[in-house]
């Protein structure tokens, strides 16, 4: 998204309003990567899950709200997000129930809001916190 807007700025506009800014390609690719890093991190992909399922969602439900906040994660492997939240579940940070059209709902579990609530309210936890989750989740993938 934002990558895209970088791209779409034509230097004559730039040098229009900023006459002294040197926008070099090595300048923007780093800004590229550094928002992209700042996107991407496992902690607050993890967060926002947690966020998203203190009210029952799908799994697709879920997918379209993570993609509403900019994680790109799932966007070319949507088939990822499932054996996570499966891990998630297993783990007991999550609850998840077949509904009557054979769609899987999944919402937070008691252990899945003290976490959400522990790091909501001591962000000095949170890293540590979300990483031991993310930690024991991933393994489980492998």
């Amino acid at each position: 998204m934002m990558e895209d807007r970088l791209k779409n700025i034509k230097k004559s506009r730039v040098q229009e309003r900023f006459p002294g800014l040197k926008f070099t390609d090595e300048l923007r690719q780093r800004i590229i990567k550094t928002i992209q890093q700042e996107q991407e991190r496992d902690e607050d992909i993890m967060l926002a899950i947690l966020q998203l399922l203190v009210q029952k969602k799908t799994g697709y439900e879920l997918l379209n709200h993570l993609r509403s906040r900019g994680v790109k994660k799932f966007e070319k492997n949507e088939g990822f997000l499932y054996p996570f939240l499966h891990s998630l579940e297993n783990k007991g940070y999550i609850v998840g129930e077949w509904g009557e059209n054979n769609e899987k709902s999944y919402f937070l579990s008691s252990k899945g809001r003290k976490l959400l609530s522990k790091v909501e309210t001591k962000p000095s936890s949170f890293s540590m916190d979300i990483q031991e989750v993310i930690k024991g989740v991933m393994m489980n993938e492998g």
